[in-house]
């Protein structure tokens, strides 16, 4: 994995571009420093502990909502219409042997790519149930959480290794497409969302536990 120390991003100008929903982008970034001192806050790590927690808690509830809100024939056919293999999602091969820097990388890498789909997804349903009160509160909920976790990452990563940029990748967006496969292609990221939150939750929380 390659790692690029030195330098830095203004945090906004880092949301700014994770909102992309395009593949392949890197986070380029300009400044003469990494702003991550001034950014964390004295219980980063338990802040970050508990928005891993909460994510990882909360994600088969709104999988289960969101199936919910399109109605048939993805209540009745989930497994066939919302298998995550066709859809992309960042590889994430990290355990809980590896260094504390390839897992905060990684977990970076994860929470950019689900920000950029959450983005996604709630603008398609925002157009095709906007009365779905419940289901677009818990998008929100979760993108918010999203972000706050990444500023945390961003400020882990600046403050113990000097990291500013991370090479990462976001899905295919959904724009153009028919009402069937925006529905499905939300259907696909949030249940592989939910397998992935579960691996990112037992990875990652050890790193984090106090010592």
């Amino acid at each position: 994995m390659k790692f690029v120390p030195a330098g830095v991003v203004p945090f906004v100008a880092l949301l700014l571009l994770q909102r992309r929903p395009v593949a392949g982008r890197a986070l380029l970034v300009t400044g003469p420093g990494c702003p991550g001192h001034g950014l964390c806050r004295s219980n980063v790590q338990e802040q970050t502990r508990r928005q891993v927690a909460l994510l990882n808690a909360t994600a088969q509830d709104l999988f289960s909502l969101y199936l919910k809100c399109q109605g048939e024939p993805f209540s009745s056919e989930t497994d066939k219409l919302c298998n995550p293999s066709g859809v992309f999602f960042p590889a994430f091969r990290v355990n809980r042997t590896s260094e504390r820097k390839e897992v905060m990388v990684a977990m970076y890498k994860l929470f950019a790519f689900l920000n950029a789909s959450l983005g996604n997804i709630t603008r398609d349903q925002e157009e095709l149930n906007p009365t779905a009160k419940e289901l677009l509160d818990r998008l929100h909920n979760t993108t918010k959480t999203t972000r706050g976790l990444i500023s945390n990452l961003t400020c882990l990563l600046c403050k113990n290794y000097n990291i500013f940029q991370v090479d990462v990748s976001y899905g295919e967006s959904s724009k153009g497409k028919s009402t069937f496969k925006k529905k499905q292609q939300g259907c696909q990221v949030l249940r592989k969302y939910v397998q992935v939150i579960a691996q990112a939750a037992r990875v990652l929380l050890p790193h984090l536990s106090p010592p």
